[in-house]
């Protein structure tokens, strides 16, 4: 029988924005509930993604640029572990690397943030919309044909302000961030999943590590929330069957009703003017012992919901054109 022994000092690695070294001391104040005599440190570093603000992620490599630099950190030995937004996390890690753990979920709609308009509904013909994303652009386009949909880049305090000197009549951002930065106040209307799916992973933080870290997967195993690992991991299948980047505007939300897992999903071209979707449900039982057989069961479910995608043509339609 192993002795179990604590750690003794982590290094965690992070973005500089302030999102992301929130979520770093979250992590941090959760490590040291844990292990109070751990000294636990937070590496800020600033990433391709950060630095590159001209052009559209989908356009410069996507949205691994937001952990490249994480991983080498990682990969050399300088930090044990690093904290990202899981919607952030390409949906296919190296093999010399590994989640650790997934937090329990914030709230994962898109929030639309604006200071004349309080919903969709109200923007008048042709103002413009601010968003980062091909999905949330493919929805609004869809639903909003009279709307103007431009790129929206930089952190999100860089892009509250474009809001605020009057770039955007309105912007769409994601509800979990304003609420982790205590800018609740800012949204205007939350979007249900059936007015915009939101991105595989929204709202939930991942921990990445090197895969031979067992150590590592030891000391955070008990940060991982199931019942939210068994929704993104189903989400994050769907994504990854059809190329798994944020050049393909695509939703995939799941969310968990007792003991069935329902996984909605859609992937379309970026001017919103097809659309494919599907669904499936599934009996699942949680229980910690057992949680490689869950997660995989919510990987299974994923997978058939990419493959009843595809077999609507949804990959001929990103081919055709996104």
């Amino acid at each position: 029988m192993t002795t179990f022994t604590p750690p003794v000092r982590l290094v965690i690695a992070s973005r500089e924005s302030r999102l992301a070294m929130w979520q770093a001391e979250h992590v941090r104040a959760l490590l040291l509930q844990l292990y109070p005599q751990c000294e636990v440190v937070i590496e800020g570093m600033t990433t391709r993604g950060d630095q590159i603000l001209d052009r559209a992620l989908s356009k410069v490599g996507g949205k691994g640029l937001f952990v490249k630099e994480l991983e080498t950190a990682l990969f050399d030995g300088r930090c044990d572990l690093a904290v990202h937004s899981l919607k952030d996390v390409p949906m296919q890690l190296a093999p010399k690397f590994s989640l650790a753990a997934i937090l329990e979920r914030e709230d994962p709609r898109d929030a639309l943030v604006s200071n004349q308009f309080s919903s969709l509904a109200e923007l008048p013909t042709g103002v413009i919309v601010g968003t980062s994303s091909l999905r949330r652009e493919a929805q609004l386009r869809a639903r909003y044909p009279h709307l103007q949909v431009q790129a929206l880049r930089g952190n999100l305090d860089t892009r509250l302000a474009k809001l605020d000197r009057g770039d955007f009549a309105a912007i769409i951002l994601a509800a979990a961030g304003l609420k982790r930065l205590g800018l609740a106040a800012r949204i205007k209307s939350l979007l249900e999943p059936e007015d915009s799916l939101p991105a595989a992973g929204q709202g939930a933080l991942g921990i990445e590590v090197r895969s031979d870290r067992e150590d590592m997967k030891t000391w955070l195993a008990p940060l991982h929330h199931l019942p939210t690992a068994a929704c993104v991991l189903a989400e994050r299948a769907v994504s990854r069957s059809l190329g798994g980047s944020c050049e393909v505007p695509l939703g995939a939300y799941a969310q968990l009703n007792q003991d069935e897992l329902h996984l909605r999903a859609f992937v379309a071209r970026a001017d919103g003017s097809a659309i494919v979707q599907a669904e499936q449900r599934m009996h699942i039982t949680l229980r910690d012992q057992e949680r490689r057989l869950a997660e995989g069961l919510a990987e299974q479910l994923g997978q058939a919901v990419g493959q009843q995608l595809i077999g609507q043509g949804g990959l001929a339609l990103l081919e055709s054109g996104s």
